[in-house]
C-alpha cells in the first residue's frame, strides 16, 4: 500500500506539474494565449475535488519520502537515485514560496495571480525570485520524470513509451522556459505605466501580507526540521538495532556482511559495494534484484503481498525472493540472480526463466548444408555477409513463428517454441516455423542466384518434451537456452536429415502435440541412447509440403 500510495501521489503531482510547465509554454504563442490558458488551469486545480486531491498527494508524498529515508541503512544509492532524491528535499523550500505567493494570497487576501502580475514581479522587480520559480518547476519536473521514467521503465508494456518519454523530457521544461522569456519581454514594458501597473498589482495590505510571508517560513521552518530529525533519527536507529546483535549475509564469493536486523538484502549489498541488479530503485516492482535464498530461508518473514505478486508473477520457485523487500531477522545466504549491470526489460523477456525452471515445450535445431566447403571457396568477408544473411533470414521466420531463435554456432540454429504458450501450441509453431525457414531459404536463394552454384539447403530436426530452460553464459555472452535429453535428440533428429536426404526430421511426439497427422511421410523409429524405448519420427522431403496439410494454426505469426 506503501508503495502505490507514493506512485499514486507523485503521479498527480507529475501531471501537476507537467501542466503547470505546458500553461508556461503557451507563452511563446503570446502573453494573452497563457493567460486563456491559466484560466482552464486554475478552474481545474482550483476546483475543489482536485484540490484536495493535489494537496493531501503533496503531503503524503513529503511524508512518504521522508519514511523511506529513515528507513534506509545507508545511502550508497546509485547516481540517478541520489540525484532524485536531492532533488526531492529541495522542492518544497521552492514550493512553499510559491504556494504562499499565489494560491495563498489569492484565497486570503483576494490577489488575482495572472501571468501579468507575478511575470512582473519575476521578471522586473525581483528577477532572483523568478529564477528560483523556474529552477523550482526544472527540479519538480526532473524529479518526476526520473520517477515516472524508472517506472515504466521496469514494466515491459512501458518499454516502447521510453524514447517519447526521453524526447518530452528535454522538450517541455525548454519550451516552459521559452515561454517564460516571451512573457516577461511583453510584461517589462508596464513599469512605464505606472496606471496599469497598479491595476496589475493591486495593493494587499502590508500587514497582511507580511502575515503570509511569516505563515510561508514557518511551513519551510517545519519541513527542513522534518528532514533534520529524520536525518538525525537514522543512526540513532542503527545504534539501538546493532546493540540488539547484528547478522550476517553470505554472498557467493565468501564474502560476508554485517548489518542490523531489518536491513533488506539489496541494502546490505550496497553499503558493501557488491553490485546488485535493481532496475526500480528498490520499490519491489521490477523484480531484477531477485535473490535464491540458501541457509537461512525459513527464517526469512513471508513475502508481503506486494512481493508475493511479483514473484507469482516471474512464477519464481520458494527459495527466490525479491532483495529489496526481504528484511532478515537471523543470518543468510544469498544468490543474486541477475548480472548487476544487465536487467532492461529487452533482457528480461523470459524473466521467469532466469533462476531455471522444468518446462515441456518444443525444441528445433537447423543445419546449413555443405557450408564449411562453401566458406573454403570464398573470402572471409563474403563468408561472413553470407552468413548474416542466412543467419537474419532464419531468425526472422522463426520469430514471426512465435519462436525464440536462442543459440547461433556458426552455421547451426537451436530455437525453442513454447515458452510462453505450452507444448502443444509450440509445436505447432515449430512445425510452422520450419516452413517459414524453408520459405526464407527459398527467398534467400532466389535473392543470391548469381553468387551461388548451388542454392543452399538446410536440415532441420524438431523434438518436444521436458527440458530444463535457465539463463545461461557467464558475462555479456548470457542467453536464455535449454538443456535435458529433449535438446538432445533434436539435435539427432537435424543430423538425419544428412542421412535421409530430407529437409526436415520430426518426431512423433511433436505431430501428436501439434495435432497434425504425418503419416503420409516415410516413418522411421530411432533408438536412443538413454531411453528405454525407441522415438518414432517422420522423415519430411521438403517442409514446404506442410503446407499441402490441413492449416497449421500457430500464435505469434505476422
Amino acid at each position: 500500500m506503501t508503495q502505490r500510495l507514493r506512485l499514486f501521489s507523485g503521479l498527480v503531482l507529475f501531471t501537476y506539474v507537467t501542466s503547470h510547465l505546458l500553461n508556461h509554454a503557451l507563452g511563446m504563442i503570446s502573453l494573452g494565449a497563457a493567460e486563456a490558458g491559466r484560466l482552464w488551469f486554475t478552474d481545474f486545480w482550483r476546483f475543489p475535488l482536485p484540490t484536495l486531491v493535489l494537496y493531501t498527494s503533496l503531503t503524503l508524498h513529503i511524508t512518504l519520502a521522508l519514511w523511506a529515508i529513515y528507513r534506509r541503512r545507508h545511502l550508497r544509492l546509485p547516481r540517478w537515485e541520489l540525484v532524485r532524491l536531492a532533488l526531492g528535499l529541495c522542492i518544497p523550500v521552492l514550493l512553499f514560496t510559491h504556494i504562499f505567493g499565489t494560491r495563498v494570497q489569492h484565497t486570503v487576501l483576494g490577489v488575482n495571480d495572472t501571468y501579468t502580475r507575478m511575470l512582473f514581479i519575476y521578471w522586473v522587480v525581483s528577477p532572483t525570485t523568478g529564477l528560483e520559480q523556474l529552477t523550482l518547476l526544472t527540479v519538480a519536473w526532473v524529479h518526476g520524470w526520473l520517477g515516472v521514467y524508472h517506472w515504466l521503465r521496469a514494466k515491459p508494456q512501458g518499454v516502447p513509451a521510453l524514447p517519447a518519454l526521453r524526447l518530452l523530457g528535454l522538450l517541455v521544461p525548454l519550451f516552459a522556459l521559452l515561454g517564460f522569456v516571451q512573457m516577461g519581454r511583453e510584461v517589462a514594458p508596464l513599469a512605464a505605466d505606472p496606471a496599469r501597473l497598479q491595476a496589475v498589482m493591486g495593493a494587499p495590505p502590508p500587514e497582511e501580507v507580511a502575515r503570509v510571508d511569516e505563515a510561508r517560513n514557518v511551513a519551510i521552518g517545519v519541513f527542513l526540521g522534518c528532514v533534520a530529525l529524520t536525518f538525525a533519527a537514522r543512526p540513532l536507529r542503527t545504534a539501538w538495532q546493532r546493540r540488539h546483535g547484528v547478522l550476517a549475509v553470505t554472498y557467493p564469493s565468501g564474502q560476508r556482511v554485517a548489518v542490523a536486523p531489518g536491513t533488506t538484502i539489496l541494502e546490505a549489498s550496497r553499503a558493501a559495494g557488491i553490485p546488485h541488479a535493481s532496475l526500480c530503485g528498490g520499490r519491489g516492482r521490477c523484480s531484477t534484484c531477485r535473490t535464491r535464498i540458501g541457509a537461512g530461508l525459513a527464517a526469512l518473514p513471508r513475502p508481503t503481498a506486494d512481493e508475493a505478486r511479483v514473484l507469482k508473477r516471474i512464477d519464481a520457485p520458494p527459495n527466490v525472493r525479491l532483495a529489496c523487500q526481504v528484511r532478515p531477522t537471523q543470518d543468510v545466504e544469498v544468490f543474486p540472480l541477475l548480472p548487476p549491470r544487465g536487467g532492461l526489460p529487452a533482457d528480461l523477456r523470459h524473466a521467469a526463466y532466469t533462476g531455471g525452471a522444468e518446462r515441456e515445450l518444443a525444441v528445433l535445431f537447423s543445419d546449413l548444408r555443405a557450408f564449411t566447403g562453401l566458406a573454403e571457396q570464398r573470402l572471409p568477408y563474403d563468408v561472413v555477409f553470407l552468413l548474416n544473411q542466412y543467419t537474419a533470414a532464419m531468425g526472422q521466420a522463426i520469430e514471426r513463428a512465435g519462436g525464440l531463435p536462442n543459440q547461433f554456432v556458426g552455421d547451426g540454429i537451436m530455437a525453442l517454441f513454447g515458452l510462453d504458450s505450452g507444448a502443444a501450441q509450440g509445436c505447432r509453431e515449430a512445425l510452422a516455423g520450419a516452413v517459414a525457414m524453408a520459405r526464407a531459404l527459398e527467398r534467400l536463394n532466389g535473392t543470391l542466384r548469381h553468387d551461388l552454384k548451388e542454392p543452399l539447403a538446410i536440415g532441420i530436426g524438431i523434438h518436444t518434451g521436458h527440458v530444463v530452460v535457465g539463463e545461461m553464459g557467464y558475462g555479456r555472452a548470457r542467453y536464455l537456452t535449454a538443456i535435458g535429453d529433449v535438446v538432445n535428440t533434436a539435435s539427432r533428429l537435424e543430423a538425419l536429415t544428412k542421412e535421409y536426404g530430407c529437409q526436415l526430421v520430426v518426431s512423433e511426439d511433436v505431430a501428436r502435440s501439434a495435432g497434425l497427422d504425418l503419416s503420409a511421410f516415410p516413418t522411421h523409429e530411432l533408438e536412443v541412447r538413454g531411453r528405454s524405448r525407441p522415438v518414432r519420427i517422420h522423415v519430411v522431403p521438403d517442409a514446404r509440403a506442410l503446407e499441402a496439410l490441413p492449416p497449421i494454426p500457430y500464435h505469434g505469426a505476422r
